[in-house]
């Protein structure tokens, strides 16, 4: 049965898209179509069956690299079964977990929950409320589990700071680890993935009334252009939202006690310091 010979795990909002882009554009790496099959993670995919998840990889080419990208892998208490079925069908796989400043991940997670209309315009009701946006960026208590299955040998840690601080450094030991030619190399001139400059709210009923081209162009043709561009302004979240320092301070404090945990498995890591700007020197 055909199998990814690597995943890549997470975390969400972190950059994931944009790698597993790159490595796409390798010669010899096939990824998968869906990106995110959630195929260990997600009850209902799973019970689609090995068959399934073996077919996602048939149009591979002799000797490449498979590779899928999930970031559901990583979402801890959300999905429970994840490792355990992970370990049930694959022996060996390389791992790349792709961390940020856990802070600024939880905002940008906020921001795609709130665009989505799952999170209410209140930041601090939807911390306080949403176990999820600080537990997903508890990266030493993610990444444990597929330690004790795999070893740390089976994992790379790698950072949204390091590739952006330098990716093509990053990038090479991305590759080194997956096993790909040396001529793997950073595509420069690729716009980064899964991001958008400005984050507007899904309305009800959006891919009908909003998405859908005939609904688009009688709107086009119906709508004056000026109340088109107020009704988009009040969509758009265009700032970052404030979160009190009282409550950014608590978040934190468990993120520095969770990059203990993260610092046992994975010590001098690069991403510790890079991460983690508010841990205590």
């Amino acid at each position: 049965m055909a199998q990814p010979d690597f995943l890549l795990i997470g975390a969400m909002k972190c950059g994931t898209s944009t790698l597993a882009t790159q490595l796409g554009l390798q010669d010899g790496v096939f990824m998968t179509t869906p990106k995110e099959p959630n195929f260990f993670s997600d009850d209902d995919i799973y019970a689609r069956g090995t068959d399934w998840y073996a077919a996602l990889y048939a149009e591979a080419a002799p000797g490449d690299l498979k590779g899928e990208a999930s970031t559901h892998y990583t979402k801890l208490p959300t999905y429970p079964d994840t490792v355990a079925r992970m370990t049930a069908l694959l022996a060996a796989p390389r791992l790349v977990y792709m961390i940020r400043n856990p802070m600024t991940r939880a905002v940008s997670h906020y921001i795609h929950e709130w665009s989505e209309g799952r999170m209410s315009s209140d930041p601090v009701q939807a911390f306080e409320s949403s176990e999820e946006i600080t537990s997903y960026g508890c990266y030493g208590m993610q990444i444990a589990p597929f330690v004790e299955a795999y070893g740390a040998a089976h994992i790379h840690l790698t950072s949204l700071e390091q590739i952006k601080a330098d990716p093509d450094a990053e990038f090479t030991r991305i590759a080194a680890f997956l096993g790909l030619p040396d001529t793997a190399a950073w595509v420069h001139d690729l716009p980064a993935q899964n991001i958008s400059a400005e984050r507007m709210r899904r309305l009800p009923l959006q891919g009908l009334l909003i998405d859908h081209p005939l609904a688009a162009a009688l709107r086009r043709r119906l709508v004056p252009k000026s109340l088109r561009a107020w009704i988009r302004a009040k969509r758009t979240m265009t700032t970052r939202p404030e979160i009190p320092k009282d409550l950014q301070n608590r978040i934190e404090t468990r993120f520095v006690e969770d990059r203990d945990r993260l610092a046992a498995i994975f010590p001098d890591h690069p991403a510790l310091d890079l991460c983690y700007p508010f841990a205590p020197q």
